[in-house]
């Protein structure tokens, strides 16, 4: 272990993050009745320009109003460089005063955009007598976001996330795609040709690179790395395999575009009952062979050790965590 410890952000379960337009207030409801962990009510891209201030007040009304059932709750502001962002930070905290728990600040580029927005939100909420301090969920979603996202993910005391935005992530770097998440067909490698010439297609995760990248940045400072949208709503199988692909690389969560999506999300980030009880028996393992003084001990046939109960230990706090919700 380094003697450098990594504080770790406010705890939260992430799983699922449901995306809501600010101007669609009749969805409001609805999100703070669904299973979902994390609401994230949107000023930006979901909402056309003409709509802007309109969806700014039904959230301001919806964040006031709505019993939302113990929910987190967040706020996607407008990007740094409109001229809707800085009234979209004022009014959220001047006029729903600790109703928020997180401003998501979307194309995240480079350290100064955090600090800019960290001077705001401090301004205000000092200028309201605050009682809660507002966290930040960032979205990495642009090849400047991602060149800089280690020294981003340092920031500001306020961060709590990261969040992959892979369609917006896919026009920066210009990639010959037009899916939101998901495989692409022309992301493939062939085998060499068997005796009769036949040649089989290997599709690969051309999102891999980014979503691993972002996963180790927002890990190294205490963050939760969430992977976002899957674009085809329609597609369960699609979006589990998604998920799946996430959680294994150690991903804590994924965003729903569509109410349907949330129960995959938190079905797939949550350990299954065999899992926590696997980890429980390595737990127990451990702590007997300790006290007859081993380092190591065999279960099932398989060697652990101290790596191996930290492991055990992560999935078993998740599980402690979704039973107290």
């Amino acid at each position: 272990m380094s003697f450098h410890i990594v504080e770790q952000a406010t705890a939260r379960l992430n799983r699922s993050e449901l995306a809501v337009p600010g101007s669609n207030p009749g969805m409001f409801e609805k999100a703070a009745a669904s299973d979902v962990d994390v609401v994230f009510l949107d000023l930006e891209d979901a909402v056309a320009p003409d709509e802007k201030e309109q969806a700014r007040k039904n959230i301001i009304e919806g964040l006031n109003d709505i019993d939302w059932k113990g929910k987190t709750l967040s706020v996607r502001i407008n990007g740094l460089d409109t001229h809707y962002m800085y009234r979209d930070v004022v009014d959220l905290i001047e006029q729903a005063t600790d109703k928020l728990d997180l401003i998501m600040i979307p194309k995240i580029g480079t350290v100064s955009d955090v600090y800019a927005l960290d001077m705001l939100v401090t301004q205000v909420e000092d200028a309201v007598k605050a009682k809660k301090r507002i966290g930040f969920e960032l979205i990495v979603e642009t090849a400047l976001g991602m060149q800089n996202v280690n020294e981003i993910s340092a920031a500001s005391k306020r961060l709590e996330s990261l969040h992959f935005g892979v369609a917006d992530y896919a026009a920066s770097t210009k990639a010959k795609t037009t899916v939101i998440g998901g495989p692409n067909p022309n992301y493939h490698v062939l085998t060499d040709a068997d005796d009769d010439g036949n040649r089989e297609v290997h599709w690969g995760d051309m999102w891999h690179y980014a979503v691993a990248r972002m996963v180790v940045a927002a890990r190294a400072n205490g963050l939760r790395p969430i992977d976002g949208p899957f674009g085809d709503f329609g597609d369960a199988d699609g979006y589990i395999a998604q998920a799946n692909r996430s959680a294994t690389l150690g991903c804590e969560g994924k965003w729903a575009i569509h109410p349907s999506q949330i129960e995959l999300a938190n079905t797939v980030f949550s350990p299954t009952e065999e899992e926590v009880t696997k980890a429980q028996r390595i737990i127990d393992a451990m702590a007997e062979a300790t006290k007859a003084g081993k380092g190591a001990v065999t279960l099932d046939g398989r060697l652990i050790d101290i790596a191996s109960i930290k492991q055990a230990e992560v999935m078993v706090e998740k599980a402690k965590q979704i039973a107290g919700s």
